[in-house]
């Protein structure tokens, strides 16, 4: 096996000069992060979740190191976690106690994984960086999208709608004191067990950005939390974490603002009409939307792996199946963004004409709730 390639002395004297390069030589890559940003809102606003798990692998896609890519996301995280937990707090929906409990352990599992993704780049470059990135993103957002598919497909044939109490039952057999009571999630649960989650949580947040797919279920299935409380209590820690992760990445200067801008630019209008759509789509088809854009993202980041294999020289591909592989991954996810993005939209903009339909007929205010 060949050795791994070094790391270009652009990469390592300045990082911030990895991103100028790949604005000046392709000047619509700032509207295409843009575009990554809207997408990454409008699922936000319509599934609840940060949006990372296109975002992420979307700037790795455009170039931008994986490294660079997590620090840009987190650091954007930041700002709508903390607009989401106040919301969830005026509602009661978050348990302050609990998040400070998985916060000690997160903010260690943060640290880990800045130190780890630092590592593949300083040693390996952009491809090592990259490459370790979408290794853990495959790996991790496989299993969760198959299992939300599964779940979702099992609700849709009638089954049973309620969270799997498999995993519950495990963590109550772990009952090693101390136990702790948490009165607003309505829950007693041993340390180790909240230790093992936030670290856990902290761990998946710094390495792809992706923190909200790990704490959630891990409230829920593991510790018990119930769901509109679990989704309150983790972005009241997203917004630690965020804060925790972007000055951690800033530190090493892996974070680049330009690129957190941009994305805000476009998630700030793409939440708006993400929220929109939630009220207008059932559940059930949200939740079936999310497995499989979350799968097809995995599809995107695998056809990836070969290229950043063949760059450390671990394989040895034609330049023609890198322009393949490098093809079939952005046609993947921006094809699979597209076709979510689409599918808001027209919930959003037909429900609004036929509100406009029936407040012109009819000469009355028009809800929500009377369309559906």
């Amino acid at each position: 096996m060949a050795a791994l390639s070094a790391p270009t002395v652009v990469e390592l004297a300045n990082k911030t000069e990895v991103v100028s390069q790949i604005f000046q030589s392709h000047p619509w890559t700032m509207a295409a992060v843009v575009l990554l940003g809207f997408m990454g809102g409008l699922l936000s606003g319509f599934i609840g979740s940060g949006g990372a798990f296109i975002m992420t692998p979307g700037m790795m896609n455009l170039g931008v190191p994986g490294v660079m890519a997590v620090g840009a996301n987190i650091t954007h995280k930041f700002g709508k976690a903390m607009m989401g937990s106040k919301k969830h707090g005026e509602l009661g929906h978050v348990d302050k106690k609990l998040a400070i409990f998985m916060l000690i352990t997160a903010l260690v599992g943060i640290k880990i994984a800045v130190w780890v993704n630092s590592y593949f780049f300083e040693k390996m470059g952009k491809a090592g960086s990259s490459l370790y990135v979408s290794a853990i993103f495959v790996l991790t957002l496989s299993l969760i999208g198959g299992s939300m598919l599964k779940d979702a497909l099992k609700t849709l044939r009638g089954g049973a709608t309620g969270p799997s109490k498999f995993l519950l039952e495990l963590a109550n057999k772990l009952r090693i004191p101390p136990l702790i009571h948490f009165k607003v999630a309505g829950v007693k649960v041993s340390l180790l067990v909240i230790i093992i989650a936030g670290l856990a949580t902290g761990y998946m947040a710094g390495t792809i950005g992706v923190g909200g797919f790990i704490g959630v279920p891990a409230m829920i299935y593991v510790l018990g939390v119930p769901t509109v409380v679990a989704a309150g209590t983790e972005l009241f820690l997203a917004m630690f974490m965020g804060a925790w992760g972007a000055f951690n990445y800033a530190l090493g200067g892996y974070v680049d603002l330009r690129l957190t801008l941009l994305l805000y630019a476009g998630s700030l209008v793409g939440i708006y009409f993400g929220a929109i759509g939630t009220s207008l789509v059932k559940e059930l088809y949200i939740r079936l939307v999310t497995a499989i854009l979350i799968l097809l993202c995995c599809v995107s980041r695998a056809f990836a792996i070969p290229e950043y294999l063949d760059s450390l020289h671990i394989i040895n591909l034609t330049p023609q199946s890198v322009h393949l592989c490098e093809t079939l991954s952005r046609i993947f996810l921006f094809g699979s963004g597209f076709v979510a993005m689409s599918f808001i939209l027209v919930a959003v903009f037909k429900a609004h004409f036929a509100k406009q339909r029936l407040i012109k007929k009819y000469a009355v205010p028009v809800t929500i709730s009377t369309l559906k």
